[in-house]
């Protein structure tokens, strides 16, 4: 198990629930901008947020921002030691940094001693297109190992200034090479973990990647926060991260729906119903397994396992529940019909 520290209330390791993140893609010092698309993640579902600390304006914005949200905020430092410093005194939650990049030791314990004393944790946040060339050269490239020595280089530096509440990231948008890296920093370290595929790309294939990557990853008890990178508003990774916490097995929250792929057995205009059932299912918080099934012989068997469910027929199909026959239904109604019995659970 991780060692557990908190984003503002939020606890992350030590057996916490896996939390959601996510990063606002406004202009930070537009605090009108940030403040709204935060409160529209958090709607969401998110529970961590972070923010681009790009400049001077940014992270004097930031008092102004946590004053008008509720869940934890992180900011994102590259470069410029003094703008983690800034926010730190302004009631940063958390930052993010990469120590190797900020210069001079000095600097890193600058920052080390201010979030010590304000009880701040750290993200060390490697990245595989920010790799130092030092360990390409000694590597050969960016590999799992040279990640790792680079996360962990950065973990003794904090150390040495008598910091330990840290977190680590080490992201690349090689899905098997990312895997290997989280890996080998489970074997190696207690620190708690922040999961991403980063780069993954647009919903399609970002999707993919990431429940492959994350959701491989979590699959083998491995990860404590995870952040789905989409190119598309921040809101849809929400939803994605959250589809993959349900199929990993880590939340139980929301409806489970599973549906046959169909056959030459399918007598019903299958697919449609499934997505209606999804559409309408979205906003639904009961902990419940759904089912749409193409064949009212085999699908009550087949999914016997859910709470309620719908198998088609000829013109004609059944409700069930838990591998029971309820009651028949007219095609046409079989969306409402289920809803409906839904509604009453």
């Amino acid at each position: 198990m991780t060692k557990q520290l908190y984003v503002g209330k939020v606890p992350v390791g030590g057996g916490a629930p896996v939390s959601i993140q996510s990063m606002c893609n406004t202009k930070t010092d537009d605090v009108t901008a940030t403040v709204a698309q935060i409160h529209k993640l958090e709607d969401a579902g998110c529970e961590i947020v972070r923010i681009a600390i790009p400049d001077e304006a940014a992270a004097k914005a930031v008092d102004r921002i946590r004053e008008q949200i509720s869940i934890p905020l992180i900011a994102d430092i590259h470069f410029r030691y003094q703008y983690a410093l800034l926010c730190a005194e302004r009631g940063i939650d958390a930052i993010r940094i990469n120590p190797g990049n900020i210069g001079a030791e000095e600097y890193v314990k600058a920052v080390a001693d201010s979030c010590r004393k304000r009880k701040i944790p750290i993200r060390i946040g490697v990245n595989g297109g920010s790799l130092e060339k030092e360990l390409r050269a000694k590597y050969g490239g960016v590999t799992a190992e040279a990640l790792v020595e680079s996360a962990m280089g950065h973990v003794r530096l904090l150390n040495k200034f008598d910091f330990d509440d840290i977190c680590i990231s080490a992201k690349c948008s090689d899905v098997p090479l990312t895997m290997a890296a989280y890996r080998l920093l489970h074997e190696q370290t207690d620190y708690p973990l922040h999961l991403g595929v980063t780069e993954a790309g647009t919903p399609t294939m970002g999707l993919i990647k990431s429940a492959m990557g994350i959701g491989g990853l979590l699959c083998m008890g491995i990860g404590d926060t995870i952040r789905v990178t989409l190119t598309a508003d921040p809101v849809e990774e929400i939803d994605a991260a959250q589809r993959i916490l349900r199929a990993s097995g880590l939340r139980k929250s929301g409806v489970n729906l599973i549906a046959c792929p169909t056959c030459g057995r399918t007598r019903i205009d299958l697919i449609p119903i499934a997505q209606e059932v999804e559409r309408r299912l979205a906003n639904c918080d009961k902990n419940l397994t759904v089912a749409v099934m193409g064949c009212a012989v085999n699908g009550p068997g087949e999914a016997s396992a859910a709470d309620i469910g719908v198998a088609g027929g000829d013109g004609v199909g059944v409700l069930f529940s838990k591998g029971k026959i309820l009651y028949k239904v007219p095609q046409e109604r079989i969306v409402d019909a289920l809803m409906t019995e839904i509604e009453q659970m």
